[in-house]
């Protein structure tokens, strides 16, 4: 549920605090007011797309918070790291003026698709958009499948689709007329020839590099190890020699100072070092064996595996290597393709098979809960003074080879008849503005309840509505908040008498700026906002008489209603 909702430099918003009860939650105000602007925060707080716009002229950022109780998002919570403070969760959404935006909850921060993940757990926003979406008779589908509550059998029938999807895209490949498959085999074969017959090892271009360099510096390499060896140890007044010297006369002197039996040892140690490393670079003198002819086959080497990675677009040899296994195996592939070919028709018809047995259960499914749909949005649709609709889901095959598509083996649509003895055809030509609001809601009704989210928000529900139809959608408003929280903007008296708990949303201007507020009305401010709702700013004592008579009624049957339930 949403306990409270704080909107900062939002529009015209400059500050408000708004505190939700459970049960039916009404905004009503004039015209203008920015009673959408409580939606907009709210759309945002849930992960809703923002823009810069948003923010209030003249402010840096604007900020959106929300506090929830976290019961529906516990899942959530531990997937990403987020601890529930005293059962509740506290989200922000702030977006500064340059279009930036920050997303935290209980102080982590997180992405805007995480906040949308956890805004579809806990509010489900019904604005204008969803008419539109029940006219797109695409979607009709998805509807029935929500009611339906096919969840696992669309699971089945997908599992299914993909595999035969995947069949169907390995056909595809390898299906090709035969002078395609004789200039691909051509090509593939010399490809591979080529490749083959360069012999290609893992690593040799870094080994024939580091041969390269050594072989284009060897003379000098031979010079600079041979004056070594010589400093070293080979001439007569070498490191070894001198070194050795010098011990010599300390070994004499050691017995008469502790300093020189140190130097001593230090130098016999130096000695031995000096060897170690004349040994080396002799080593080195010894394995220089240069030639002319040796240049020139690794920089023919070289030379040749540049051109192959260049020629096929390869980093190494490595890559080449790759590039050689997958064209043996793709020319294998294409002289064997008639036989895997056969496989895969025959796998075809086992998969297609598969698909139509799961899409039948979908089928099944479907009928039944369109029957029973049908029945139930009539049934809610009469509550909503429509006594003589006819609301039908039809479904039919989708036609065409293999039978099926990605939703299974059917389409569906919604088409109703509003007035008796007229047969039904699509919604969009035959609703009216407050006919689509009422069947939106009916719809709504009736996918509720099997709806986890706790609470549902309806933004202009009552476009076109009036009179008895206004009462009843009021009524039904009124008993969805018995199940769950209901947040509704409205400007129909009929709707706010209904509510739980009322509020005025006010326009004012201060210093040149225009100021919204958002106030929660008492028992006298909401008989005195009914009757402004009901005969505008000609507020009298009738029609502030009949404001409290509707607020009575109202009570009375919200009253009924609950003892009903308790039986």
């Amino acid at each position: 549920m949403l306990r409270s909702l704080h909107i900062e430099n939002i529009a015209v918003v400059e500050r408000a605090d708004v505190t939700f009860g459970p049960g039916l939650n009404v905004l009503t105000g004039e015209t203008g007011a920015g009673k959408s602007i409580v939606i907009d925060a709210l759309y945002a707080v849930t992960g809703g797309r923002t823009r810069r716009e948003l923010v209030r002229s003249g402010a840096d950022r604007c900020l959106a918070a929300a506090v929830f109780d976290a019961d529906a998002a516990m899942d959530w919570c531990g997937e990403n790291g987020v601890e529930p403070e005293d059962g509740t969760l506290i989200v922000q959404r702030t977006v500064s003026a340059d279009g930036k935006g920050a997303c935290r909850v209980n102080g982590v921060p997180v992405t805007a698709a995480q906040l949308r993940a956890l805004g579809a757990l806990l509010v489900d926003i019904h604005g204008q958009n969803d008419g539109r979406q029940l006219l797109d008779e695409s979607r009709h589908l998805d509807y029935l499948d929500a009611f339906a509550q096919n969840g696992t059998e669309l699971a089945a029938f997908r599992a299914a689709y993909e595999a035969y999807q995947a069949n169907e895209r390995e056909i595809e490949r390898l299906s090709m007329d035969d002078e395609t498959r004789r200039r691909l085999a051509e090509s593939l074969e010399y490809r591979v020839q080529e490749l083959e017959k360069a012999a290609l090892k893992a690593g040799e271009e870094a080994q024939l590099e580091e041969r390269s360099a050594l072989l284009r510096n060897s003379e000098k390499l031979r010079e600079a190890a041979e004056g070594a060896f010589g400093a070293l140890y080979g001439d007569e007044a070498s490191a070894v020699e001198l070194t050795g010297q010098a011990r010599g006369w300390l070994s004499r002197a050691r017995g008469w100072s502790a300093d020189l039996a140190a130097a001593d040892d230090t130098l016999s140690e130096a000695v031995s070092l000096l060897q170690d490393a004349s040994e080396r670079v002799r080593d080195v003198l010894d394995s220089l064996d240069f030639s002319p002819e040796e240049f020139d086959r690794v920089e023919g080497r070289l030379a040749q595996l540049r051109r192959l990675e260049k020629k096929f677009s390869a980093a190494d040899e490595a890559e080449l290597l790759a590039i050689y296994e997958q064209s043996s195996a793709r020319l294998a592939e294409i002289e064997y393709s008639g036989e895997a070919l056969e496989k895969l028709t025959q796998k075809r018809r086992e998969l297609i098979k598969d698909c139509m047995g799961a899409a039948q259960k979908l089928t099944v499914s479907r009928r039944e809960a369109g029957k029973a749909l049908a029945a139930r949005v009539e049934q809610e649709l009469k509550e909503l003074s429509m006594p003589s609709v006819r609301f039908v889901t039809e479904i039919a095959p989708v036609g065409g080879e293999p039978g099926f598509g990605p939703k299974g083996a059917d389409e569906a649509r919604f088409l109703m008849s509003a007035n008796a003895g007229e047969e039904p055809g699509r919604i969009s030509r035959i609703a009216s503005g407050g006919e689509l609001s009422r069947i939106m809601l009916a719809l709504k009704t009736v996918f509720g309840q099997n709806d986890p989210v706790p609470t549902a928000v309806f933004d202009e529900i009552d476009t076109g509505v009036s009179g008895v139809a206004a009462s009843r959608v009021g009524e039904k408003l009124a008993l969805t908040g018995m199940h769950r929280q209901v947040l509704c903007v409205s400007h129909l008296p009929q709707i706010a008498a209904m509510a739980d708990s009322q509020y005025l949303i006010e326009k004012s201007e201060k210093n040149g700026r225009t100021y919204t507020t958002v106030t929660e009305l008492d028992r006298t401010g909401r008989t005195r906002e009914i009757a402004r709702l009901t005969g505008g700013d000609n507020i009298t004592q009738t029609t502030t008489a009949s404001a409290a008579e509707q607020l009575d009624a109202a009570g009375a049957w919200k009253k009924k209603q609950h003892q009903g339930e308790q039986k």
